[in-house]
């Protein structure tokens, strides 16, 4: 009986990081909420910057445009975009697993790798769109 109590007491009680391989769907679903909390956080700081320089003036506008304009503007801008692109694309895939599809591992890692793949695709052709006019 003390036996069984000590082997008890070793065990953990749920499991550890250390035990778990890593795989498309664990990556993809820490990535979704980065890109959730990025999209929040950067696009609430552009939006209000945005909106602030509308208020300001047409000059202060004009800065804004002048800055989103600038190679590292665009890659601000691009962040953002891919980061709202892959969330929403990872959410789409959680909502399927929420109903009860795609829960076979197979499937689950398929669709976990192309995620972010689709990402990237959706918003280059979003800066195809906007940069083509």
């Amino acid at each position: 009986m003390a036996q069984a109590s000590q082997a008890r007491k070793a065990r953990p009680l749920s499991p550890h990081l250390q035990i778990w391989r890593w795989g498309p769907a664990m990556a993809v679903s820490i990535l979704h909420r980065a890109t959730g909390s990025a999209a929040s956080f950067a696009g609430l700081g552009l939006l209000l910057c945005w909106l602030g320089t509308l208020a300001a003036g047409p000059d202060a506008y004009a800065l804004f445009l002048a800055q989103a304009g600038t190679w590292y503007g665009r890659i601000v801008l691009i962040g953002i975009s891919w980061s709202v692109f892959n969330h929403a694309v990872s959410g789409i895939r959680h909502f399927l697993l929420d109903i009860g599809a795609g829960f076979e591992v197979k499937s689950n890692n398929f669709w976990s790798a192309l995620c972010p793949v689709i990402g990237i695709l959706l918003t280059a052709a979003f800066w195809a769109c906007l940069l083509a006019r």
